[in-house]
């Protein structure tokens, strides 16, 4: 956090409802910006292989075999494979106890 004589002076001249309302509105804008940033993300953000088994946490022969009995759906352009980010989080299932 940048701190510089102008802030500080305000900071020091604040009272208890003008720093809480600054504080506030940091936050605000701070959520607003990251809400954004979340809406233009790639809805459909492709993933390779190895970054899904990453995600996953997985090895390529269980994500070949999950490919294959079509629990995850896999795109293709020659021999590449990619997997959609939303549909592999949207095949995750609750596991009951």
């Amino acid at each position: 956090m940048k701190s510089n004589s102008i802030n500080s002076s305000i900071l020091i001249q604040a009272t208890l409802e003008d720093l809480t309302e600054l504080i506030k509105d940091s936050v605000k804008s701070q959520l607003e910006d990251f809400k954004e940033h979340l809406n233009t993300r790639d809805i459909d953000e492709l993933l390779t292989r190895d970054e899904t088994c990453k995600f996953l946490q997985i090895n390529s022969s269980t994500l070949f075999h999950w490919t294959n009995k079509g629990k995850v759906k896999a795109y293709g352009i020659g021999n590449r494979r990619y997997y959609k980010k939303t549909e592999i989080l949207e095949s995750l299932t609750l596991l009951e106890k």
